[in-house]
């Protein structure tokens, strides 16, 4: 029953349309967006928390208690169609609490002395002004999946001061598929709005990362650009979906390629046949060849 997608979102369901800060309605209105779907899910009951915190050694934190109370996870998707072809394209995840697990710490082949998650520790990452301390995959820190990223990495509930862990220790994180650390938000709710303002677009996690979002995804995001909240960050990479061409900056580096060119005349200067007198005379010692030359045009010796 948790898994059965119901219709099209619309204004027969409002506890839907306040669970998605009303998105559905921009996604709907939006040129070639179709297939606005939400799954549908009862809430979590109070027991199943209980029973997860207990398990784990954790606790929750209270936001992320309260949305597991009012929802026991969150699916949501949208395609858009392109001719006649209707391609999926957003997804916006939240794993339920009974997928909320922690992140295999076992091995990663089934060889003897196979590697784990702890023997690829990159102790290199260091905490700076910037960014707060790395998560660990030993002891050191607890991590949970919380949304697989359609496969493109993983968000993840760390608490970073392992077991038992307090609800003020948690926060989140993305880890891309080079198991690299990227921190995203203190708090649930703060990634949860993030989520929705991003539309669920394909990689947006990778906005927040070094090196950014593919140039595929940066198409679909200039298509369909994310209501942005007040963050530096995402107002510059608003600017860097649009292609754009400097003919300032063209035209400099044709400048710098004729530069060579410019000393290609003088080079031949030297040996030119008309100036027999004085260069050669100026230099002797310029080369055997040229003295060579220049006897049988004294006819007069």
């Amino acid at each position: 029953m948790e898994e059965t997608p119901p219709p099209l979102l619309g204004s027969s369901k409002p506890h839907l349309e306040k669970l998605t800060l009303g998105v559905t309605r921009i996604l709907e209105s939006s040129p070639g967006v179709t297939e606005v779907t939400i799954i549908e899910k009862a809430p979590a009951e109070r027991h199943m928390i209980s029973s997860w915190e207990q398990k784990n050694n954790c606790v929750l934190p209270e936001d992320l208690k309260n949305f597991y109370l009012m929802t026991n996870g969150f699916h949501m998707t949208w395609s858009v169609k392109l001719d006649e072809h209707t391609i999926p394209l957003g997804s916006m995840a939240i794993n339920s609490i009974s997928k909320l697990t922690q992140l295999n710490q076992s091995a990663m082949y089934s060889l003897p002395n196979a590697p784990t998650l702890a023997d690829l520790e990159d102790e290199t990452q260091e905490a700076s002004e910037d960014q707060p301390e790395k998560p660990h995959f030993d002891s050191r820190s607890v991590i949970f999946e919380l949304d697989p990223c359609s496969g493109n990495g993983k968000v993840c509930l760390v608490y970073k001061k392992g077991k038992p862990a307090s609800a003020q220790d948690a926060e989140i994180w993305f880890l891309d598929r080079a198991l690299y650390w990227h921190f995203l938000t203190d708090t649930f709710t703060a990634y949860y709005r993030l989520l929705i303002t991003h539309l669920g677009l394909p990689q947006w996690q990778y906005a927040f990362t070094g090196y950014g979002i593919s140039p595929q995804a940066k198409q679909w995001f200039n298509m369909y650009k994310p209501i942005t909240y007040n963050t530096d960050l995402l107002t510059e990479e608003t600017d860097s979906f649009v292609n754009k061409l400097d003919p300032s900056k063209v035209f400099k580096s044709k400048n710098k390629t004729l530069i060579p060119k410019k000393k290609g005349p003088v080079q031949p200067a030297g040996g030119q046949k008309g100036s027999s007198g004085s260069p050669c005379s100026s230099k002797p010692s310029s080369g055997s060849g040229n003295p060579a030359r220049n006897y049988p045009t004294t006819p007069h010796q």
